[in-house]
């Protein structure tokens, strides 16, 4: 019995050697790289982490199919107006990343409230009580609330948002998506009134155009004594046909007076009445087709006027019509974000991935641990 009270006490002593010879033979750089930073990471993820509710939306900005414009005017308009849905969802998706969103979202300090107040003390907004502004703020809206991805082939937007409770979760996704519709608002009002206005312009410019080439007409008219020439000279051309009819009628007349009775006293009036006809055939034709006071001569001018009135006429006709299918696109919405699904309030915490989180450190200081190992290895050998 001696014997045997005597050898567990030993054992006992000699186990507790051998517990504290492995503990001493454990590679320091091992402990320090893999062992502590797992054990670390296990309490702090299995007692310490809170829990983090993610509320997720889906949407996607849409607008309508419009007709291409085919005028010059309405080309430069189409210049003006809206790209693709899809290329419309960036501005959205960097604006529920942005400083804006961010300030919009933490009125009354509600945000800091929000993520300074609830979490654990590392995962908290301002940790240890550091960084304290909204730069800070900012980053750790960007990192730790906000994520939302696009997919590129449907167009669709989804946005998660991340809180330590579920209703704030839900909430903090509700706003975003009302400040996104508001923006979409806002771009359709501005892209709107852009429209109409260039249009305006195109009007008024078009309306200040045909008033020029009316008055330009005008001027002419008065002041070269013309209303048409092409129509006064159709019309002079017509008196000059009835007046050489006249004159051959005259003429024959006269011939045969002359042949059957050469004293009679009408054969002076006929030659009277030729040299009239003759005089105002050869004016007539003096009108037409005469000088730079010709109507011959006027038309090229008059015509050069009324080719830029009527170009002025129909251009303006074409920016008025433009106008008021500008006014038709701006009185109905041209972009707007359509919810596919609406933010959920979660059940339960989705986050963190605590068996995931601890594996990630055990991988990365065996990782580290390895290379330092290789690092010191090489050192030595350079060493001998």
């Amino acid at each position: 019995m001696e014997t045997e009270l005597n050898t567990r006490p030993a054992q006992s002593g000699t186990e507790k050697q051998s517990l504290l010879g492995r503990l001493k033979g454990i590679n320091k750089l091992f402990a320090a790289t893999v062992l502590a930073p797992t054990l670390l990471a296990t309490v702090y993820f299995t007692l310490f982490a809170s829990d983090i509710y993610v509320s997720e939306s889906r949407f996607v900005v849409r607008s309508p199919q419009r007709q291409n414009q085919t005028s010059i005017v309405g080309a430069l308009l189409q210049g003006t107006g809206f790209t693709r849905a899809q290329d419309d969802t960036y501005p959205v998706i960097d604006y529920i990343e942005s400083r804006d969103a961010l300030d919009e979202l933490n009125r009354d300090d509600a945000i800091v409230k929000t993520y300074l107040r609830h979490g654990d003390l590392l995962g908290r907004y301002a940790s240890m009580g550091f960084r304290h502004s909204f730069e800070a703020l900012l980053k750790y809206y960007q990192s730790r609330i906000v994520s939302i991805d696009l997919d590129t082939t449907s167009s669709i937007a989804t946005l998660q948002v991340r809180a330590f409770s579920a209703r704030q979760a839900a909430q903090i996704n509700e706003q975003l998506l009302d400040m996104s519709e508001r923006l979409v608002n806002r771009m359709n009002d501005r892209a709107a009134n852009d429209t109409v206005r260039f249009a305006q312009q195109q009007v008024d410019i078009a309306s200040a155009k045909a008033r020029e080439a009316v008055a330009a007409v005008a001027y002419y008219r008065n002041a070269n004594s013309v209303f048409d020439p092409d129509r006064q000279s159709a019309l002079q051309l017509e008196q000059t046909t009835a007046l050489q009819a006249q004159l051959l009628a005259a003429r024959t007349r006269l011939a045969q007076l002359e042949s059957i009775a050469p004293n009679n006293p009408q054969i002076n009036a006929l030659k009277i009445e030729i040299t009239g006809l003759e005089g105002q055939i050869h004016a007539n034709t003096g009108r037409v087709m005469g000088g730079k006071d010709s109507f011959a001569a006027k038309a090229a001018q008059y015509e050069r006027l009324q080719v830029d009135a009527q170009f002025a006429d129909k251009q303006l006709t074409e920016s008025m019509a433009l106008l008021e299918t500008s006014r038709a696109e701006a009185a109905r919405k041209q972009l707007y974000l359509e919810r596919l699904v609406q933010p959920n309030t979660p059940d339960e915490a989705t986050e963190p991935h605590r068996l995931k989180s601890v594996f990630v450190v055990f991988i990365l200081g065996m990782i580290i641990w390895g290379v330092s190992s290789l690092l010191i290895a090489g050192m030595r050998e350079h060493r001998d």
